[in-house]
């Protein structure tokens, strides 16, 4: 099996990163030791530039709309509405389903099986696998996740953060009709929760903190937020994903190309995780094309570069002591919220 590009990992960045690569006319293999479609904690709200995206791919996952994103605490709350188009709640698995679908209808070869080493020499990769076979191909992408072991493998792991001060992320699923077309994003004291309409019937609840980390705990103390759900069922079991900090050397080493999470990641807490990952399978894919990883770098860097200074300077901000000023302040600027907003969501 000679594929001229090799993608590890089968989520929705991996599969990105397959369906770029058919479309440029490459022969691409998948590699995943996962079937069906694959769940995830996360937010599941595409803002309107990861929608954007998929839309040029050929991906329109069913979903509800999402007009914009509100801040709210116990005494104030601020809006914004997108100004050009609209962003979409989609269920995870959903997602997964729908560039699974595409990635196939492509030609995009699967197998199944986890990557157990990697051998780079001048003209290529080797994988070898946990069903016993090798892989050889010109380049691999490898989108395998937070805790990337391709990452780990090729020597790209970076320094690790503080066991005190890492974020974690739990999400469930509530059956209630959502009652705004915004993504709310409700501040405690110690968590924020992410409410996402999903689909007409279905919200979900993603809360972001330190552990010790309980969901229900969390929603409980945010009274709106608990008389909205008080006695709706949960039709989901509690996901969780986490330390969200994740550092990475470089992107590349070789002919070996890191993408979506596996390529370093800040935080959930600006909702943007799925823009930025599809902006990096098309690079990446370009990066493969033109035999330049030197491109790649310099345009993970150009497409990161708001989610990873404004989501840090976010995430240092709640961790501080002005953590209760976050939403009054952006409900006294709402225009300076506004253009946060927009910067992220394109």
């Amino acid at each position: 099996m000679s594929p001229q590009v090799v993608v590890v990992g089968g989520g929705p960045i991996g599969l990105a990163c397959a369906i770029e690569a058919r479309i440029d006319g490459m022969d691409v293999v998948l590699v995943e030791p996962r079937t069906g479609p694959i769940d995830k904690a996360c937010g599941e709200g595409l803002m309107p530039g990861a929608l954007a995206a998929l839309h040029r791919i050929g991906v329109d996952p069913a979903g509800r709309r999402l007009d914009g994103i509100a801040y709210v605490d116990a005494a104030s709350r601020v809006e914004h509405r997108f100004a050009d188009r609209p962003g979409r709640g989609v269920r995870r698995t959903v997602l997964h389903q729908a560039l699974a679908d595409r990635a196939a209808e492509l030609g995009a070869e699967r197998i199944q099986a986890k990557v157990t080493a990697v051998s780079q020499r001048a003209d290529g990769v080797a994988l070898t696998l946990s069903d016993g076979q090798t892989v050889d191909a010109p380049w691999v992408i490898a989108a395998d996740g937070l805790h990337s072991p391709v990452r780990r493998m090729v020597g790209l792991d970076g320094r690790g953060q503080p066991g005190t001060r890492r974020r974690f992320g739990l999400r469930k699923h509530f059956g209630v009709e959502p009652w705004t077309s915004l993504v709310e994003v409700h501040w405690s004291d110690g968590a924020e929760a992410y409410v996402t309409p999903v689909d007409d019937r279905t919200v979900g609840v993603a809360v972001l903190g330190a552990r010790p980390l309980d969901i229900d705990e969390v929603i409980a103390g945010i009274p709106e937020l608990a008389d909205r759900l008080r006695g709706v069922p949960a039709v989901s079991d509690p996901r969780g994903a986490g330390p969200l900090l994740q550092r990475a050397r470089s992107r590349s080493r070789g002919r070996v190309l890191l993408a979506g999470d596996a390529s370093g990641y800040v935080d959930a807490l600006t909702g943007e995780g799925m823009r930025v990952g599809f902006a990096q399978a098309r690079a990446a894919v370009a990066a493969v094309h033109t035999g330049n990883t030197e491109q790649y770098e310099r345009a993970w860097r150009t497409t990161t570069r708001d989610f990873r200074m404004l989501t840090s300077a976010l995430v240092v901000a709640a961790r501080s002591r002005y953590r209760p000023r976050i939403v009054p302040m952006a409900a006294r600027r709402p225009e300076l919220f506004g253009s946060i907003v927009e910067r992220l969501s394109h």
